[in-house]
């Protein structure tokens, strides 16, 4: 895997599409092969949420994106258990479909958004990691789509201004340049690997990960919030 070290120098409005198709084609086929109960397993990285909640909330933005619906606290968390609601009377099947559909048809329109919605796309990314983990899944924050998640994952805080931070990635053939390049703040230094430096921009747990993170906390890191 390559990794340009400037990557988040200039906006790529396809990349988020590039990482959904990816994360559709691998993530799809895997739920439909599940049993209706693994969809009722916990969420650890989403406290009170299934996994079917948490497909339930990507599905629903995803529609958002694609119908153009952003009202006043969509994305807040009164409106994603709202969304979630809204589905609680659908099948596992009707949700899977939605979740496909967006998935194969958001990327144009966030393309066309200018920037504003790549955080969504990492985010809903980032959730389909939980979805694993909860499963038992191996792969999780890892795959196919990883290059595309940390070429966005780049981009996202640089337009952020978010610290910065040099990353020594184990699994890629370039450090990557994360986070805002003006301050009196030194650039942090990482040394580790891709997936678990998604998982600290994240907020996700890092137990027993080996890694190295100099000059910033870990809770620094964290984009998402909560």
């Amino acid at each position: 895997m390559t990794t340009p070290a400037d990557v988040h120098d200039v906006r790529d409005p396809e990349l988020p599409g590039r990482l959904l198709t990816a994360e559709r084609d691998a993530l799809i086929p895997l739920l439909r092969g599940r049993a209706d109960e693994d969809f009722a397993l916990p969420v650890a990285a989403c406290p009170g949420w299934t996994v079917r909640d948490v497909l339930a909330h990507c599905s629903a933005a995803f529609t958002r994106v694609l119908e153009q619906r952003f009202e006043e606290g969509v994305f807040s968390p009164e409106g994603n258990e709202r969304d979630i609601a809204e589905r609680a009377g659908w099948t596992t099947a009707r949700v899977l479909d939605e979740l496909e559909r967006g998935m194969t048809g958001a990327g144009p329109l966030i393309a066309k958004a200018g920037g504003a919605l790549d955080k969504l796309a990492l985010g809903e990314w980032v959730h389909a990691g939980d979805v694993r983990v909860a499963l038992g899944e191996q792969g999780a924050y890892a795959g196919a789509g990883l290059p595309y998640a940390l070429e966005l994952l780049a981009q996202v805080t640089c337009r952020a201004g978010h610290l910065p931070l040099h990353a020594d990635l184990d699994d890629a053939d370039e450090p990557l340049r994360l986070g805002g390049t003006t301050g009196e703040r030194p650039p942090a230094r990482y040394l580790g690997d891709g997936p678990t430096l998604v998982r600290l921009y994240a907020g996700r747990p890092v137990d027993g990960a080996a890694y190295e993170l100099a000059g910033v906390e870990a809770a620094e890191l964290n984009i998402f919030g909560g």
